[in-house]
Parts: C-alpha cells; structure tokens; sequence
C-alpha cells in the first residue's frame, strides 16, 4: 500500500484538499449539510489520489531516462518518502498503477456526479490537462499554464458543490489566484529543485530555459501577486472579512510565499527551491485554518 500511496504523493495530495476545502467554505460562509461534505471530501481525496497517479503513469519512460543514472534526489518534506517514483524506480508494474488510477478516477466521477454532474466535466478535464501537461515537458516551458489549469481544477469544482451558478467574474478571480499560487509556489520551485534530472532528457522548464535570476524574479512576481489577489477573495463570501481575516491571509503569503520565495531569489540555492515548496505547500492548509475561524466565530453580511 506504502508505493500506491507513494504513487498517488498522499502526504501532498491531502493538503492539496485544503484548498477545495478554503474554497467552498469562502463561497459559501458556512458549512454544508454533513452528507455534501463527506462526499465531497472523499471526491476530492479521489481526484487528487487518481491526478497524481496519472502524472507519474504518463511520465514514466521519461522518469526512467531521468534517473537512469542517480536515483531521485532527496526531494522536499512533503514529498520525501524513500518511494518516490515507484513506477519509474520498477516497485510498481504499470499494470497495478493503471488499476489503482481508474479506481480511483471512478470513485471521483461518481463522486462529482452526485454534487453536480457539471464537476464530471471538471474532473474529466484536469485528467485531460494532466496528460498534456506530462506530454509538453520537452516540447515548451509554457506548460506551466496547463499546470496552474490542473491544480485550479479541484477549487473551482468546490465551488459548483455550494454554488450551482456562481459569478463567472469571481471564477476569473479566484483561477488567477491559484494560477498564481501554482506557479511561482509549485510549479517553478519544483523545476528548479529537478534540473539536474531535466537536463539529462532535455527537458523544457522555466530554470533551464532562463537561468535562476529570471526564475527566481517570476516566482517573486506570482506570489506577490498570489498575496495581492488574496486581498479581494472576499468578494466571493457572504461572510464579513475585514481587516482580522486580511491582516492573517497577508501574514501567511508573507511567512509561507513571499520570505521562502525571497531567499531562493538572493541566494538562487535549489534547497531554498525545495523549501519554497515545501512552505506553498502549508498555504492552502493555512488558508483553510483561517477562514475556519470567521466560519465559527464570524458574522454574514446578509
């Protein structure tokens, strides 16, 4: 069970529930009936457990060519298990990891059906994402828009289970912010944290097309304005988040984006990549710790 759970990066995909998490009880200021909220939790864990499985089925050749010659590096805290990359590494047969993915995958269709089958066409295009995104690492370094899709999937989807027709304005809003979030707090520091490996297969990323100094200036830029759209998130709730909640969300972009992402700027150091990471990783988990707070102790407006 360890290397499916290794497959499927479970440590990272259940913070990576945080944010469906953040999202829905931000649209919608309270909690949902238990019966939406244990599926809903279930359908997320399903789809984060099937998308990185996929990710990991789709590269795999690749992988393998990436660490013919070293195994992985040491990797980051979240995802530091010593089976990283089961597949790539032959602790998994392909055969195991394509039956854990449709499993999986099934379970989060009939698990978006039930919410609202419009989430069915969510989920069905973050797998399509996924394998475009894989296909792309040699092709282009844009792909790094495909990823920010990929990872916006799950939020916008929490936002169908609480508002069946939300503002498309708001969904604009909010996939800029987690567009932002992905890339210079995911995307970019994990390219950085691998380009010895992506060199080896020619692989097109952000760090080996530009060099550190215009990586590390893109990732200051995104998260900076991943702090800066956070400050208008609340146009999306009915609850009242005034300074209390923007004073906190500042504080966690400053602590878990903006002072990692500074250091990796000065020093251009891939452990500081890995540590970018690893603190962008907690943001979702610590956007989801406060807008609990205004749930339970907050007021609505209307």
């Amino acid at each position: 069970m360890r290397r499916f759970l290794a497959l499927s990066r479970s440590r990272h995909g259940i913070l990576d529930v945080a944010m469906p998490g953040f999202v829905a009880l931000l649209w919608l200021g309270r909690f949902p009936p238990w019966p939406v909220l244990l599926l809903s939790l279930l359908t997320a864990f399903a789809g984060y457990t099937a998308i990185y499985a996929l990710n990991d089925l789709v590269g795999v050749k690749v992988d393998r060519e990436k660490f013919a010659a070293a195994a992985p590096n040491r990797g980051y805290s979240v995802e530091a298990s010593d089976l990283r990359y089961p597949l790539a590494r032959n602790l998994l047969s392909v055969r195991s990891a394509m039956a854990w993915f449709v499993s999986w995958f099934v379970l989060a269709l009939i698990g978006a059906y039930l919410l609202n089958p419009l989430i069915v066409l969510i989920a069905i295009a973050a797998g399509v994402l996924e394998l475009v995104y894989c296909k792309l690492l040699q092709v282009t370094y844009w792909r790094i828009l495909v990823s920010g899709l990929v990872k916006s999937a799950g939020p916008i989807a929490a936002v169908f289970v609480v508002a069946p027709e939300p503002s498309v304005r708001l969904l604009f809003l909010l996939l800029a912010w987690l567009i932002c979030w992905e890339i210079g707090g995911q995307n970019i520091p994990a390219d950085w944290n691998d380009i010895e490996e992506d060199k080896r297969i020619g692989a097109k990323t952000i760090p080996l097309a530009f060099g550190p100094q215009v990586a590390g200036t893109l990732i200051v830029v995104a998260l900076s304005l991943t702090v800066i759209l956070g400050l208008f998130l609340p146009l999306m709730s009915p609850l009242v988040l005034g300074l209390p909640y923007l004073a906190a969300t500042v504080a966690a972009g400053l602590c878990l984006l903006l002072l990692p992402a500074l250091q990796l700027y000065r020093s251009h150091d891939s452990r500081m990549a890995a540590k970018l990471f690893d603190r962008a990783s907690l943001y979702p988990l610590a956007q989801l710790m406060i807008i609990l707070v205004f749930v339970f102790f907050g007021r609505h407006s209307h």
